[in-house]
């Protein structure tokens, strides 16, 4: 999947070779060898209580047709056009517990709650940050809890810094909270009197990445996972750029007024914490940090 955008790049050789690593890498290429396969089931079977809370319509055919925007590694890409990553691991592993199976369907990351709200999807789940505007829109279950990084070429040659970015040119995903981390930055530009950061938006993640792997960009910001992930494929041409900071609750969306729907899912999470699955999907994917022990409907979101 090497959009437009990253062809039009006059890149050097050795970045072109990564980009493209890093662009297939969620567009259905083989994953590297170094990434986890294992599939991690519950402990036990099908939580009959909470089984019974599942709307008739998807209990019919025993499947959830997930909505998703499979660019974001380590979360949730292709591998061999299957979906895998730590997101979808997680949401399989509650819906076993609901007595369901998954059926995963790639979409545009603005298509993941638009497609929820006409029912075109019977949940979303792809790293979606909780926040006001989705509360309104759909309920949310709380599953994980992300901080946000940074990332450079390695030695930071154009030296960054990420709570001083003023003139420089950031990559970032276009509708991530990150979006609107970086406005509020821009504000503080504005206020002292320094040029704004350069903001270039990206329809996925992967191509996001490769745009500061090639030297187009500065830096970029993401999610936490998503450049654990990206460093350790860059072999050594990315490094972190100062510690993670923020948080940013990740949700699943549903219907609005699903409510007892979103309660048997934040019962299912919990289960999986219980029993151990939950921590040991988040270590065989490297995102322990995001760890969270209270999944909730609708949890107040800033």
């Amino acid at each position: 999947m090497i959009t437009g955008s990253l062809r039009r790049n006059a890149l050097a050789a050795g970045a072109l070779v990564l980009t493209g690593a890093l662009a297939l890498s969620a567009c259905g290429e083989k994953k590297d060898s170094t990434e986890p396969s294992a599939t991690i089931t519950p402990k036990s079977g099908p939580d009959q209580k909470l089984a019974a809370m599942v709307p008739a319509d998807i209990k019919a055919d025993g499947v959830i047709k997930i909505g998703s925007d499979t660019t974001y590694a380590p979360a949730e890409f292709l591998d061999n056009n299957k979906a895998v990553g730590f997101d979808v691991d997680l949401f399989d592993a509650a819906a076993a517990k609901l007595g369901l199976k998954t059926q995963w369907i790639t979409t545009p990351f603005t298509g993941v709650i638009t497609g929820v709200k006409s029912g075109k999807y019977e949940a979303g789940v792809s790293s979606l940050t909780i926040n006001p505007d989705r509360l309104k829109d759909t309920e949310m279950v709380s599953y994980f809890n992300s901080p946000i990084q940074w990332v450079v070429k390695k030695g930071n040659p154009q030296g960054v810094q990420a709570d001083s970015a003023c003139g420089k040119k950031v990559a970032v995903q276009t509708g991530t909270i990150e979006v609107d981390d970086l406005n509020a930055k821009n504000a503080a530009c504005k206020k002292a009197g320094k040029p704004a950061i350069k903001i270039d938006q990206f329809q996925d993640q992967s191509t996001a990445t490769a745009a500061v792997v090639s030297g187009k960009d500065d830096a970029g910001t993401a999610d936490y996972p998503v450049f654990v992930d990206a460093v350790d494929k860059a072999h050594g041409q990315l490094e972190m750029l100062g510690e993670p900071y923020g948080q940013a609750p990740y949700g699943v969306a549903l219907k609005k007024g699903q409510t007892q729907f979103a309660e048997a899912l934040a019962g299912a999470y919990k289960a999986i914490i219980t029993d151990g699955t939950y921590g040991q999907i988040l270590a065989k994917w490297k995102v322990s940090k995001g760890a969270i022990t209270d999944p909730a409907v609708n949890p107040k979101a800033s």
